[in-house]
């Protein structure tokens, strides 16, 4: 009987997905295409956590909250969320989760070996856990059942491709987090397909003010530098600044979307951006997880789930404009 039920809920709540993907989107407003604007599935109530890495302010974080309460939102489930950019921390913040016996935990490994005893934990536990963002490659050793988010070192060698493309000779890869594998790969793939010179340089990130200073003087001390990497949207305006005030032609180009970064597109300050779908990656993530619950399902096969990279233009930053704005892209 409890399978019938359950069969009959996956229905119910398939109707309502077909339904809220088919309508318009005329006449909605921005929280509407935030939060997904669907009704809640009629499954059993569930709680997910998700635990990452984020620094204090980074909007990367903000728009991969928003597709996990979005997928909350659809799966009745309460979300939960924590981050700490220390290892250690996140492993305390997963650790506190367990403790409360939540259904499913999203984490970030960013710091695999500091969160990898438990996450393994969690899974001993019978927590099923989803990695996102960053260390896909440890992901399975570690337990989880499936891993979403960019290969970052196929992100970094569609970067390196692109400023060959656009004839750049020497380039500046900026790291703003010291330990994160997933920046290293992203750095190490630029310099994988690039054909002119790659040097990266390691900044405090959660000082902004020194970060943009330690990139000026980067750029007056080397005028050879004709493009600057960042490995995270909200660092692209500081290094705009950056340029300016070295009075450097070095062309900024940036990993991650938000709504300043289009903007700066459109104006011409930076020449690409590097789209991962962070709402796509909360989205999924917590998705996955009310899945697994109600129908056992799995994706990836052991593979993971890729959200990007898709590089963005100045000729597509008018389509993603009110994407930015409601927080989805």
């Amino acid at each position: 009987m409890r399978s019938h039920r359950t069969a009959a809920a996956l229905l119910a709540a398939s109707a309502l997905l077909v339904t809220a993907g088919c309508s318009g989107s005329g006449g909605k407003d921005a929280d509407e295409k935030a939060d997904g604007g669907g009704t809640t599935a009629g499954t059993p109530r569930m709680k997910i956590a998700m635990v990452t890495h984020s620094g204090e302010g980074d909007t990367f974080w903000d728009i991969v909250q928003t597709g996990a309460k979005a997928a909350a939102k659809k799966g009745n489930a309460e979300f939960l969320y924590a981050a700490n950019k220390e290892g250690k921390e996140q492993a305390q913040l997963v650790q506190t989760y367990i403790d409360q016996k939540v259904d499913g935990i999203v984490v970030t490994l960013a710091k695999p070996e500091a969160v990898r005893d438990v996450v393994r934990k969690a899974v001993a536990a019978g927590i099923p856990v989803i990695t996102i963002n960053s260390g896909g490659e440890f992901s399975r050793a570690f337990g989880a059942l499936a891993h979403i988010g960019q290969d970052e070192s196929v992100a970094g060698e569609a970067v390196g491709a692109e400023l060959t493309a656009r004839g750049k000779k020497k380039a500046v890869c900026v790291i703003h987090e010291q330990g994160n594998v997933s920046q290293e790969a992203r750095c190490a793939g630029l310099r994988k397909t690039f054909t002119g010179s790659v040097e990266n340089l390691q900044v405090e990130g959660v000082n902004m003010p020194a970060t943009t200073s330690t990139v000026q003087a980067k750029l007056q001390a080397t005028p050879g530098i004709d493009a600057v990497v960042t490995l995270g949207a909200p660092f692209a305006a500081a290094f705009v600044q950056a340029k300016r005030a070295a009075k450097s032609s070095a062309e900024i180009d940036t990993f991650d979307l938000n709504a300043e970064v289009i903007k700066q597109l459109k104006a011409g300050e930076i020449g690409f951006a590097v789209d991962q779908q962070p709402y796509l990656q909360g989205y999924l993530a917590v998705d996955q997880l009310w899945l697994h619950r109600v129908n056992r399902n799995v994706t990836g096969g052991g593979k993971p789930v890729l959200t990007g990279p898709a590089l963005v233009r100045q000729n597509d930053a008018d389509a993603l404009a009110e994407l930015t704005a409601a927080g989805t892209r």
